[in-house]
């Protein structure tokens, strides 16, 4: 990560969950997710939980997606809209996440 100075976008979901699903049909639908995903994120997809609480800062849920920068800080700024589970998008939210992942990307650069 710190070698192609990309942040990792880490996506938390399950095969089993609805939600997860429908996540997955929109983010593989959208054309701006999916640019930034090949070409400006490392990304690390978890279908399993992991114990590392720093990957869970809000809890144990699915879908959640947090991004991380090259020094292995967990980006707790960028949240999605709802606060009772920070880092839930759902479907309807992808131009929200569109905008995370711009903001992840410029704090980025801005920050080196």
């Amino acid at each position: 990560m710190k070698a192609s100075n990309k942040p990792l976008m880490v996506i938390h979901h399950l095969d089993e969950c609805p939600h997860s699903q429908a996540l997955k049909k929109v983010f593989a639908e959208n054309k701006d997710v999916q640019r930034m995903a090949k070409s400006d994120f490392i990304m690390l997809n978890l279908m399993h939980e992991t114990t590392d609480n720093n990957l869970a800062p809000d809890g144990y849920y699915v879908p959640r997606i947090i991004f991380v920068d090259p020094s292995m800080t967990v980006r707790t700024d960028i949240t999605g809209k709802y606060y009772n589970r920070k880092y839930v998008y759902e479907p309807d939210d992808v131009d929200f996440l569109v905008e995370n992942m711009i903001k992840a990307k410029i704090l980025l650069h801005s920050e080196l």
